[in-house]
């Protein structure tokens, strides 16, 4: 298990934050104060200085509410309006949600922020009491029903309908792709980066993207995305039946190409 990555959406004209943490590691979330400021900053005026904590375990992650007069959600995107609610002063819930959206109450509205958990586990089928040993673990664990998936098969499209394909969409690009799609008519180009630096960082383990090239600068987001479309291709995570994953494209445009791998499996 390789941690938790939590994406806080900009504020006030800000720019966005992205925390990775690791098992055993503890982030603050609020305002925070000079002296003490904390790891995740929510600079709104309703929200406590020192409003909760995250916790991560070994194999998913936990969250204390400090405020003494406010619940707080977290609500599950990927499914079908699934919520839990964190009382005042309790402490250390376990999250069971892969994706989570932080729900914090202030004045007329709401504060977020997204974490993207660790790969959830499951039993071996051949060895559901792990009689023989120690099981055996997935390279890549993706969940074809996730949003990410559906930026993934986004980015890897055009390399897939035509192999001659050099560039890969843009982020914008994959927003305009995505959005007729009847759960993704609300998604941002925010949102769609941090999916890709879940994929990037959690799900595909991408190395060597720390070059010269400053974080979250056009050349890194460009190396990222490239990077993520060339090890789902690679490895066969993304193929051409996914594409029916995607909405309908504009008549006109080319179908997949069949594959010339001869390795179908």
């Amino acid at each position: 298990m390789s941690g938790i990555l939590i994406h806080v959406p900009p504020a006030h004209g800000g720019e966005p934050t992205t925390l990775h943490l690791g098992p055993g590691e503890t982030a603050r979330f609020g305002r925070g104060t000079t002296a003490h400021p904390v790891e995740l900053l929510l600079p709104d005026p309703a929200v406590s200085r020192f409003a909760g904590e995250i916790r991560v375990t070994e194999d998913h992650w936990r969250l204390s509410n400090y405020s003494t007069t406010h619940s707080y959600l977290v609500e599950n995107p990927e499914g079908a309006g699934e919520y839990l609610r964190i009382a005042p002063r309790r402490s250390g819930a376990p999250i069971p949600f892969e994706f989570a959206r932080v729900v914090l109450p202030t004045q007329g509205s709401t504060v977020t922020f997204q974490v993207f958990a660790p790969d959830h586990v499951y039993l071996d089928p051949d060895d559901p009491a792990g009689a023989r040993g120690t099981r055996t673990l997935p390279a890549y664990s993706l969940d074809e029903t996730a949003t990410y998936f559906l930026v993934l098969v986004a980015l890897c499209e055009p390399r897939l309908r035509d192999a001659s394909a050099v560039s890969v969409p843009t982020t914008p690009q994959v927003v305009e792709r995505l959005r007729t799609h009847p759960a993704l008519t609300r998604l941002t180009a925010r949102a769609v980066s941090a999916h890709i630096d879940y994929l990037a960082e959690q799900k595909l383990r991408v190395r060597g993207l720390r070059d010269n090239a400053a974080p979250g600068s056009g050349a890194r987001r460009t190396g990222k995305r490239e990077a993520v479309v060339g090890v789902a291709l690679r490895f066969g995570l993304v193929r051409e039946e996914h594409l029916s994953l995607l909405p309908s494209r504009a008549p006109g445009l080319p179908p997949a190409k069949p594959s010339l791998s001869g390795d179908h499996g």
